[in-house]
């Protein structure tokens, strides 16, 4: 399965106040983001795979209901949030736009963290766990020594995230330099700067594993890179460091 259109446009006036979640939509998302006045509603996408296809790594059943029920809310919930900032600024309903900021980041946050994480998948039949090459993996070995440094320093980084959130590997588009991040529950990598480039993210929250890995985080990073696809990760780098 394509993945479809992400975001469907409707005839209201957009809001400059949800810029920095839109910005990253835009970048992170490309050119599914319709760039005019019109406010832009989030779509959850299809997925390239199965949702058994991951497996034994990942049961079909966490990502049927990763996918279904956890995406779906945040694209839900985002839209909702901003007809309801839409109507509020039309009104001049200053409370009702402030209150709104934080439903906004959270969902519109989900849904950016898993139209990422979607693509950083892909079935070991068809080429998941293989390390990445070209610039890229030539990046990755500049910038921490070697690719088993790399993903010994994401799991390390991911298990000992408190609580839930997200573990990156992104592109400091003004260094030029490779980093590891994480990003607290929701929160998109554009929050923690804004010349981060998301390349890789690894979803942490419990919903992600417990079903199978239950309380044993580190088992479930071990294991994920076994159907990491380095796809996605090495256009985004290559496209910015043109």
């Amino acid at each position: 399965m394509a993945l479809r259109a992400l975001f469907a446009k409707k005839t209201l006036t957009c809001a400059s106040s949800f810029a920095p979640v839109s910005a990253c939509l835009d970048r992170c998302l490309g050119s599914s983001v319709r760039q005019d006045r019109a406010l832009t509603l989030a779509a959850l996408p299809d997925l390239a795979y199965d949702y058994g296809a991951l497996e034994p790594v990942i049961s079909g059943e966490i990502m049927r209901l990763h996918h279904q029920k956890h995406h779906q809310s945040y694209v839900t919930n985002y839209n909702n949030a901003l007809e309801q900032l839409d109507a509020a600024i039309a009104k001049g309903d200053a409370p009702a736009v402030v209150r709104l900021q934080s439903a906004i980041k959270f969902n519109g946050g989900g849904h950016i963290n898993h139209t990422i994480f979607w693509q950083n998948l892909k079935p070991v039949n068809e080429g998941g766990g293989e390390s990445p090459h070209s610039s890229l993996g030539w990046a990755i070995d500049e910038d921490f020594g070697s690719f088993e440094a790399l993903v010994q320093k994401i799991n390390a980084e991911g298990a000992a995230l408190q609580g839930s959130g997200w573990v990156w590997l992104a592109l400091d588009k003004t260094s030029k330099k490779l980093t590891v991040e994480t990003t607290a529950n929701q929160d998109p990598l554009v929050t923690k700067g804004a010349t981060l480039i998301p390349l890789l993210g690894i979803d942490v929250w419990e919903h992600a594993y417990y079903l199978q890995y239950q309380n044993v985080r580190p088992d479930y990073l071990k294991n994920i890179w076994k159907v990491i696809d380095w796809k996605y990760a090495s256009q985004v780098y290559e496209t910015a460091t043109a």
